[in-house]
C-alpha cells in the first residue's frame, strides 16, 4: 500500500517548543542507555568477571521480563487512570527516576570475595546465591524503569497530535538518550581502571563505584523532569471515565495495526539484543584473543561510534520520514540491519580490528530509525483507537508496546545464554585467570608502595615506622582470614570433573596442606614482627626502624604470593581436567596448559627476600603472559561469530514481512486527526 503522503504545516498548538523538547528528550537516558547497560553488562560481567553460567544468567534475565508482563500493563493502566494536581504522568517520572538511580547502584554490589565464598559448602551454593542476588536486584531495577518509562512514553504521545511532530519529539528522546549513551559503552572500560576496581579487583568491583556516578546524574534530572514537563492532554481526560484493566487490555489486543507493529518491533528487538549480547564477546575473545583491557577499549570506541551515529541519524530520519512515510522508513531501517550483518563476515578481522566500526554505523542508524518510529507510530494508533472508541489510553498501548520490546530483549538473553553454553565458552577459565591476575597486580602494587616508601624513609623515619606497623597489622589480618578460607575450601568436595581423579584429589589435598602450613608459618612470623614494632615505638630508634622494616618486607609480600601460587595451581589443574572433557579442543587446552605450567614455575621460583626491583621485573613478565590464558577454542570463536551474524539476519528478514501488513498510512492519520478535531469541537458546543 502506498503512503500517499500529504504533509501539512504544523499548527502552533501542536508545535513542541525547545525547552519542552529538551526536557522530554533527556528522559531517553533511562530506556535507551541504562536499560541496555544493565542487560548487557550484567550478562557479560556475570559471565566473564564472576564466572557465573551464561545459561543461568540468560535464564534469570528473562524473569524480570515475565514480571514486566504484569507490571507494564498495570503501570500503564494506573497511569491512564491517575488524577492528581500535577497531572497523571509527571509524579511517576519523579519517583520512577529516583528509584532507577538507587536500584542501578544496588545491582552492582553483588556480595563476593573469599569471605562470602566461605559461607557456602560448595561453589554451586555460592554461585546460586550470587544469581539470586542479581535476579532480585534486576527485578527492582526493571520495575523502577517501568514506573518511569511507561508514563514517560505515554506523555510523549499526548504532547502533540501532529503526525510528524510526534516523530520529532521521539527523535529528541533518541537524540539525548544516544548522546548519554556515548559514555555508557565506556562503563566497562571505566570499571576496568584501577582507580575504580582497585589493584586486585576486576570489572565487577569497578562497576560498583561507576554506578554511583550514574546515580548522582539521575536524581537531579528526575526533579527537572517533574517540574519542567507539562501535560497538555491532561485537561482532555481529567473528566474521562475510569475503565477496568481488562477492558484496556482487550482494546489494545484488538487493533490489527498495533499487533503488526509490536510483532515487528519484538522481532527487531530480539535481533538487536543478539548483536548487543554476543557482540560484546567478539572484540575481547576473537579480535584480541582474550585481552580484556584491549577488548574493553575497542568496545568503548565501538560504543561511542554507535552513540554518535545514533545522535546524528536523528537528522536524516526527520528528513526521510516526511518524504516517504513512516512504514517505508521503517523498512529502510531493517535493510540497514541486513547489510550490517552481512558486512560482519569481512569486518570481524583480528588483523584490522577497527573494521568493526562499519557494521556498527549501519546498525546504529537502523536501530535509531525503527525504535524512534515505533514509539511515534504507537501515538498514531492511539488516535485511530480514540476515533473508534472515544477513549484515550496511551499508557495502556505504550505499556504493551514496551513489554514486547522487553520480551524481545529477554528471549534474546535467554537464547544467547544457552547458545554461549553451546559454543563451549569457558567462563570458569576466564575467572580463574582473573583471580591469578588480581594476585599479581596486588603484589606489584604492594612493591610499588614500598619502593616509594623507601625513598620517603630517607627524610621521614617516623612516618616509615607508622606505615610499616600498619602494613604488618593488615597483612596479619589478611593472612588469618585467608587461613580460615583455606581450611574451609580444603574440606569441600572437588568439582565434578575431578571427582573420579584420585591423582588430582591427592595433589589437591597436598597443595592445600602445603599452603595452609605456609600461611600458618607466615602468621607466626608476622605476629613476631608485630610485637617488635610495638616495642620499638617506646625506643624510637631510626636505625632500628629501618632494619625492622627491611626484615618485615619479605613477610608483607608473602600472603599475596601464596595466594598467587594457590590460584596458579587451581588454574593449571582445571585446564588439565577440562582438556579431557573437551577432546575436540585438546590442542587448544594443551597450549594453555603449557603457558600455565610456565607461570606456575616462575611463581615457585620467586623469593620475597630478593630486591623489590628484581621481584617486580619477574612479576611483570608473568603478568604480560597471563591474558593469553583467557583465549577460547577455535570452535567457540567460530560458533560465536556464526550465531551473532546469522540469527539477527534471519529475524530482520522476518520483520520485513510483518511491517508490510501495517496499513495506517500518513494520509489516513491526517484524516483521523481531522475527524477527531471535528468530533471534539462538536462536543464543546
Amino acid at each position: 500500500m502506498e503512503e500517499n503522503n500529504t504533509s501539512k504545516p504544523v499548527s502552533s498548538k501542536d508545535k513542541i517548543r525547545l525547552p519542552q523538547l529538551a526536557a522530554y528528550g533527556a528522559g531517553g537516558i533511562i530506556p535507551i542507555a541504562l536499560f541496555n547497560v544493565a542487560g548487557i553488562l550484567v550478562g557479560l560481567m556475570g559471565n566473564i568477571s564472576l564466572g557465573l553460567s551464561a545459561f543461568w544468567l540468560g535464564a534469570i534475565l528473562i524473569v524480570p521480563r515475565l514480571w514486566d508482563a504484569i507490571s507494564d500493563p498495570i503501570i500503564g493502566h494506573i497511569s491512564d487512570n491517575t488524577r492528581t494536581r500535577w497531572g497523571r504522568r509527571r509524579p511517576f517520572l519523579l519517583f520512577g527516576g529516583i528509584a532507577v538511580a538507587i536500584t542501578f547502584v544496588v545491582i552492582w554490589w553483588i556480595p563476593k570475595g573469599n569471605t562470602v565464598h566461605s559461607w557456602f559448602p560448595s561453589d554451586a551454593g555460592y554461585e546460586a546465591f550470587q544469581l539470586v542476588y542479581i535476579l532480585v536486584s534486576l527485578l527492582l531495577f526493571y520495575t523502577a524503569v517501568t514506573i518511569f518509562e511507561i508514563p514517560h512514553g505515554a506523555l510523549g504521545m499526548e504532547m502533540t497530535t501532529d503526525y510528524h511532530e510526534r516523530t520529532r519529539l521521539f527523535s529528541a528522546k533518541s537524540f539525548v538518550g544516544n548522546l548519554f549513551a556515548m559514555s555508557t559503552p565506556w562503563l566497562f572500560a571505566l570499571a576496568s581502571m584501577e582507580v575504580f576496581r582497585g589493584p586486585g579487583g576486576n570489572e565487577a568491583d569497578g562497576m560498583r563505584y561507576v554506578s554511583i556516578l550514574i546515580a548522582i546524574i539521575l536524581i537531579p534530572l528526575s526533579f527537572w523532569w517533574f517540574f519542567k514537563l507539562r501535560e497538555p492532554g491532561f485537561q482532555k481526560v481529567v473528566a474521562q471515565k475510569k475503565t477496568p484493566f481488562w477492558t484496556d487490555m482487550k482494546r489494545t489486543g484488538s487493533n490489527k495495526n498495533f499487533i503488526m507493529l509490536t510483532l515487528t518491533i519484538f522481532t527487531l528487538a530480539m535481533g538487536f539484543n543478539f548483536v548487543s549480547l554476543l557482540g560484546s564477546y567478539i572484540p575481547i575473545f576473537y579480535i584480541y584473543a582474550g585481552d580484556k583491557i584491549a577488548g574493553a577499549t575497542l568496545l568503548g570506541i565501538n560504543g561511542t561510534v554507535w552513540a554518535i551515529t545514533g545522535v546524528l541519524a536523528v537528522f536524516p530520519l526527520n528528513w526521510i520520514s516526511p518524504k516517504i512515510g513512516k512504514r517505508k522508513t521503517l523498512s529502510l531501517a531493517i535493510l540497514f540491519m541486513v547489510v550490517a550483518q552481512l558486512s560482519k563476515i569481512i569486518c570481524y578481522n583480528p588483523s584490522y580490528p577497527y573494521l568493526i566500526l562499519i557494521p556498527t554505523i549501519l546498525l546504529s542508524t537502523g536501530m535509531l530509525f525503527f525504535f524512534t518510529l515505533g514509539a511515534s507510530m504507537v501515538g498514531d494508533i492511539c488516535d485511530e483507537d480514540d476515533l473508534k472508541t472515544g477513549y484515550r489510553a496511551e499508557g495502556s498501548f505504550y505499556s504493551v508496546y514496551w513489554w514486547f520490546i522487553k520480551m524481545g530483549t529477554a528471549l534474546a538473553s535467554l537464547i544467547a545464554g544457552a547458545l554461549i553454553v553451546a559454543t563451549l565458552f569457558d567462563e570458569t577459565q576466564v575467572t580463574k585467570v582473573d583471580n591469578l591476575q588480581g594476585n599479581i597486580r596486588e603484589l606489584r602494587s604492594e612493591i610499588k608502595y614500598w619502593q616509594d616508601e623507601q625513598l620517603l624513609s630517607n627524610t621521614n623515619t617516623t612516618l616509615l615506622l607508622e606505615n610499616s606497623n600498619k602494613r604488618v597489622t593488615e597483612a596479619l589480618d589478611e593472612s588469618k582470614k585467608y587461613l580460615v578460607y583455606l581450611e574451609k575450601e580444603s574440606a569441600k568436595t572437588p568439582d565434578k570433573i575431578y571427582e573420579n581423579s584420585t591423582d588430582y584429589i591427592n595433589r589437591r589435598n597436598s597443595k592445600f596442606s602445603e599452603v595452609i602450613a605456609a600461611t600458618k608459618s607466615t602468621i607466626l612470623e608476622l605476629e613476631g614482627i608485630d610485637r617488635q614494632f610495638t616495642g620499638l615505638e617506646a625506643i624510637n630508634s631510626d636505625s632500628l626502624s629501618k632494619i625492622l622494616t627491611n626484615d618485615a618486607l619479605p613477610l608483607l609480600l608473602k600472603p599475596q604470593l601464596e595466594k598467587a601460587r594457590m590460584n596458579s595451581f587451581d588454574l593449571l589443574f582445571y585446564l588439565e581436567g577440562i582438556s579431557f572433557e573437551r577432546e575436540k579442543s585438546k590442542v587448544h587446552y594443551d597450549t594453555l596448559i603449557n603457558i600455565s605450567t610456565g607461570i606456575k614455575k616462575k611463581l615457585a621460583d620467586i623469593n620475597t627476600n630478593v630486591s623489590l626491583k628484581v621481584m617486580d621485573q619477574k612479576l611483570e613478565t608473568i603478568e604480560s603472559n597471563i591474558y593469553r590464558l583467557t583465549q577460547q577454542s577455535p570452535f567457540t570463536l567460530f560458533m560465536m561469530r556464526a550465531i551473532e551474524i546469522g540469527l539477527p539476519l534471519v529475524l530482520s528478514i522476518l520483520s520485513i514481512t510483518l511491517i508490510l501488513r501495517y496499513t495506517l498510512t500518513e494520509k489516513r492519520s491526517h484524516e483521523i486527526k481531522d475527524l477527531l478535531m471535528q468530533r471534539n469541537s462538536e462536543r464543546d458546543k
